[in-house]
């Protein structure tokens, strides 16, 4: 097998890979089959009704993963079990989890913030929780497009690229996060918008 990580990506370890479902050899391929993956998930979402649309909650969070990433990953929708090179003690992630659910329905509730920022700090919030074993950039994107969306409000475009291979859009994204981290969510916001 040669699966060979993004720099910034959470390292597959051989525990990861061994809950593979099919039968794949490359990164490339893994790519690949992942994307139709995340592309059957996103469209069952869409259909959805009720909690499964609601990103403010953590089962509706863990569903929309699951559906994501099932015919991919048997461990596709649970959480994180061990710590990472990316996000906060795996211990700490169901009450942060949690815990960022009810600041962001704060904020949508008492207006806290203009929407493009209420959506990219809920976005990056994800990302530095980094709840799942794999896939948290790409399941935080689509559940920050599916807040957007809940509220009447334009989903972001995200560079309108893939952001899974290496590339420039990817370094910008990252870079973007980075400032983000320290408070300045600038960057990210025009990232997602343009």
């Amino acid at each position: 097998m040669n699966f060979v990580s993004p720099e910034c990506a959470t390292p597959l370890d051989p525990d990861t890979i061994s809950s593979l479902i099919p039968n794949l050899t490359t990164q490339a391929e893994l790519n690949e089959y992942e994307a139709r993956n995340v592309l059957l998930g996103e469209r069952w979402v869409m259909r959805a009704r009720g909690d499964n649309r609601d990103v403010l909650l953590t089962a509706s969070l863990r569903r929309l993963h699951q559906r994501m990433f099932n015919l991919t990953w048997r461990w596709a929708g649970q959480l994180r079990t061990t710590n990472t090179n990316i996000g906060i003690d795996w211990q700490r992630i169901p009450i942060q989890l949690e815990q960022m659910c009810r600041n962001v329905r704060y904020h949508v509730d008492n207006q806290v913030y203009p929407w493009d920022e209420l959506a990219i700090r809920f976005h990056h919030s994800l990302v530095y929780i980094h709840p799942f074993p794999n896939g948290n950039g790409r399941h935080s994107r689509l559940a920050t497009d599916l807040l957007l969306l809940r509220h009447g409000q334009p989903r972001f475009t995200w560079a309108s690229q893939s952001l899974v291979a290496h590339s420039s859009v990817r370094e910008d994204y990252f870079a973007a996060l980075r400032e983000a981290d320290a408070g300045r969510f600038e960057q990210l916001i025009e990232f997602a918008r343009s």
